[in-house]
């Protein structure tokens, strides 16, 4: 069954827990012991009815503030999809969780609240997903039921939505009036919008189309580990596994081995369950060769003809998280990328980008906590990589503190130097 990665955006109390909270109930996808739970903590606080909100802000802080703060995960399934949906946090201080959120969704949920309109925050979450190159927006405009279920102030929302995102790089926009307090078109389609003649939410994240958001054109096979037994009944087994970051691979495929060079054939394709035909995106695997190469953790395995960029040299959009210290010229910085580990020295900060106006101050000195800028990268070993846009498995890393050992920012690779 397909696997759909979404994540919530949007203002502070918008309804965003909310919403995924209306999502689980509606579609019986959540336990009784959970709905229990809820049930007594929202008595406790003195509230009528159910707060559903409580499923996913699981921190004692969340629940005392009322508010998001960082990444909760809930999973559920229909029969036509499986959902992983990550509820992120909406203030601007906790950009850093929004962004670690988002960098795996396959689509976005921005919400906004129908009395408030579009706000410098919900402009700013929809740049983030639309700089993360999550593939699918769904404008999500919450408590109609607050408006009187008012056609024209939806269509103004949507006017002034779609007017921001010509400014970015959205494929694909979604827009759905909703109340996730009473149901309205999340899972049933609201009676109190007749006027409204598109899909419910759930509707659409069964049948979005994802399949094709993948790279499916350059093959990538970062090796993570290689496989050898040495046992009796396999003296000679030599697999290297991994995840496939781009294409599809076969066996009898011709393929290259970076950095060494050296081409051979793909003689088997094996998961635990047995070999496979064919393997793509994101699929783990173990592959087997025709002929004994050296290869080792950190190697990248493609085809002769369609590689990947080799540099040390890079240009990217990093997102710094860390709240103890700051990026500047000069750093060093250890850099994970794809199953590949090496050090990074920053050699320039070109901007410090604005995310609320997407204005670039070109004279910042520093990166701090939650901020976004271009940077240009030296490392120690080369990189096999692709433009973030083209892939977002090997155009994407990760800084790490050396002496912490903290993840201190999140990169997205714009091209070779």
């Amino acid at each position: 069954m397909e696997l759909l990665r979404l994540a919530t955006a949007g203002s502070v109390d918008d309804g965003k827990s909310t919403l995924i909270g209306r999502l689980l109930y509606d579609s019986k996808s959540i336990f009784e012991d959970q709905l229990e739970a809820i049930e007594a903590t929202t008595v406790a606080r003195g509230a009528e009815g159910v707060d559903l909100a409580l499923l996913t802000d699981g921190l004692r802080a969340e629940r005392e503030q009322g508010i998001t703060i960082d990444v909760a995960h809930r999973y559920f399934a229909t029969p036509k999809r499986k959902f992983i949906i990550g509820d992120t946090p909406g203030h601007t201080q906790y950009t850093r969780n929004m962004v670690t959120g988002a960098s795996v969704a396959d689509l976005a949920i921005v919400l906004i609240d129908a009395r408030k309109g579009v706000l410098e925050q919900s402009r700013r979450h929809a740049f983030i997903a639309s700089l993360l190159r999550i593939p699918h927006i769904v404008l999500a405009v919450n408590k109609m039921d607050l408006v009187d279920y008012d056609e024209k102030i939806f269509e103004d929302i949507r006017e002034d939505f779609t007017k921001f995102a010509a400014k970015l790089d959205v494929t694909d926009l979604t827009f759905i009036p909703m109340s996730a307090l009473d149901g309205d078109n999340v899972v049933d389609r609201s009676e109190n919008m007749p006027w409204y003649e598109g899909s419910t939410l759930l509707h659409h994240l069964e049948e979005v189309h994802i399949a094709s958001d993948r790279n499916l054109v350059d093959v990538r096979f970062p090796v993570q580990y290689v496989i050898r037994p040495q046992t009796a009944e396999h003296p000679d087994y030599r697999g290297y596994a991994g995840s496939v970051a781009g294409g599809v691979m076969k066996p009898g495929d011709e393929v290259i081995v970076l950095p060494s060079g050296f081409t051979s054939t793909i003689a088997a394709i094996e998961t635990a369950d047995g070999p496979l035909d064919e393997a793509y995106p994101p699929m783990a695997v173990t592959i087997r060769l025709d002929d004994e190469i050296d290869i080792s953790r950190g190697d990248m395995i493609c085809r002769p003809n369609n590689q990947p960029e080799v540099g040390q040299d890079i240009e990217a959009m990093i997102c710094w998280m860390a709240d103890s210290s700051e990026l500047r010229p000069n750093s060093k910085l250890a850099l994970k990328h794809t199953t590949r580990s090496v050090r990074a020295l920053v050699k320039d900060l070109h901007y410090r980008l604005d995310i609320n106006t997407l204005h670039r101050d070109e004279d910042a000195e520093s990166l701090k906590l939650n901020e976004i800028g271009r940077v240009r990268l030296r490392t120690t070993q080369p990189l096999f990589f692709d433009e973030y846009r083209r892939n977002r498995a090997t155009g994407s890393f990760i800084l790490i503190d050396e002496v912490t050992n903290v993840t201190v920012a999140a990169g997205m690779i714009i091209g070779a130097v």
